[in-house]
């Protein structure tokens, strides 16, 4: 079985308690609907993200698509299996824009024989990093596209321009220890770049995939995405500035903006001094290769996946509150309709699209994008074609190790990924795009 840190979530905190188990687990987490607050959403549904949900699409989360939201009062129990995953995961609702206004938070699966283990001597609960945008105001109250964050939270606290000089989250470290720390984004809308003054970052797993080894400078981490990292502190003992500059908000550092504290034992309690190095060795999505199982799902040629989609997708004017483009939701959620006989949706196409396809198919999605920085929430898939704002536009299709995650990076304006997934999940499932 799994649980919290802390038994049971029922207290105001933020983010959410960190819920952990082991490979192998089985999760039973009832959902109790609580909610009284009439100046935000209060029904409710938890989506327990980067799980396969195999024999269990039930207990995905998404409202409208997989359940009915919770109404006020009443509770829903998910229960799944975490099979054969292991790795970093992340919970939040997902009924509008509801996982803004606070309801969000890590996972973590453990490995008893996890392929890394020899490269770090910590990885508890004290080496979770979240980092999320905070809005000043309820999602339903906010007019417009999507608003600009107010301020980053780091592990749930944070400075903003023009408010008080709060306390910052501390990172307690020693010296001479390897740390596998856990990176979650729970970010509604930026993406963000992470790094730590001094200190360089070994990426071993991507949305729980193992991957190679790669050491770099600093991450670039967008919602939903999830980077494992060994950090050896073998620096003076002192403190250090934790960094998550954001593609959207105020950007910077001054005051303490989008920072948080490396102390190691025996620092003064004192904001740290240190300054940012040039970023000579950004992480490239590119170089992160699998350590198993790296290679793209069907034959490799170009044209030979089962099916090929081609998918254009861009914001438009829909309010910030809405659930991105299902803009006045569903009656009834889609397995619901496919249990009663339905075999067509009831919103016409310019709503919202819901794909078939095949069992037991590869398949090849090229999706352009014409609004910039965004990402493209789905199950495992492989990347073979990327561009994100800090990578070079690839030419060439790798087939051979492609990374593999469940937020893909589209890019900026005008850029487009390939991916390829195997339909060997049967069930009512989401994919999404971010705020």
């Amino acid at each position: 079985m799994a649980s919290t840190d802390r038994g049971s979530a029922n207290s105001l905190s933020f983010p959410g308690p960190l819920i952990h188990g082991w490979k192998g687990s089985t999760f039973l987490l009832n959902t109790i609907d609580a909610l009284t607050d009439t100046t935000m959403l209060r029904s409710t549904s938890i989506h327990w993200h980067g799980f396969f949900q195999a024999g269990s699409a039930w207990a995905d989360g998404p409202a409208g698509v997989t359940q009915c939201p919770i109404a006020p009062g009443n509770s829903f129990l998910y229960r799944f299996k975490t099979a054969g995953q292991a790795g970093t995961f992340w919970y939040h609702s997902h009924h509008m824009s509801q996982y803004c206004d606070g309801l969000r938070g890590a996972m973590v699966v453990y490995d008893p024989f996890d392929p890394h283990r020899s490269r770090y001597n910590v990885d508890n609960e004290g080496t979770v990093i979240t980092l999320a945008d905070w809005y000043h105001a309820p999602g339903p109250t906010l007019d417009g596209t999507v608003p600009r964050p107010a301020s980053t939270l780091i592990n749930g606290k944070g400075r903003y321009v023009g408010g008080p000089v709060t306390p910052l989250s501390v990172i307690a470290v020693r010296r001479n220890r390897k740390y596998r720390f856990r990176l979650v984004s729970i970010s509604c809308n930026p993406a963000y770049t992470f790094s730590i003054d001094s200190h360089t970052l070994t990426i071993i797993e991507v949305d729980s995939i193992n991957v190679q080894p790669l050491t770099v400078d600093s991450i670039q981490i967008f919602p939903g995405q999830r980077f494992s990292f060994v950090l050896e502190t073998n620096q003076a003992v002192a403190n250090y500035w934790v960094r998550a500059n954001p593609s959207r908000g105020d950007a910077g550092f001054a005051g303490g903006l989008n920072s948080a504290i490396l102390r190691y034992a025996g620092a003064p309690v004192a904001d740290p001094t240190t300054s940012q190095e040039p970023n000579s060795n950004p992480m490239l999505e590119q170089n992160l290769h699998p350590l198993n199982n790296a290679a793209a799902p069907g034959p490799p040629p170009l044209g030979a996946a089962d099916v090929s989609l081609n998918m254009v997708i861009g914001f438009c004017c829909w309010p910030f509150y809405s659930q991105r483009c299902n803009v006045y939701g569903a009656e009834r959620s889609c397995l619901l309709q496919i249990l009663s006989g339905a075999s067509t949706s009831p919103r016409p196409p310019s709503f919202w699209k819901c794909l078939c396809p095949s069992p037991k198919q590869s398949h090849r999605s090229l999706i352009p994008w014409w609004q910039p920085r965004l990402a493209l929430i789905l199950y495992t898939c492989t990347a073979m074609l990327s561009a994100s704002f800090e990578v070079p536009e690839q030419t060439r299709y790798n087939y051979a190790n492609p990374v593999q995650r469940d937020v893909v990076s589209i890019g900026g304006a005008g850029d487009n990924v390939t991916i390829r997934f195997t339909t060997d999940n049967a069930g009512s499932l989401d994919y999404a795009l971010p705020y």
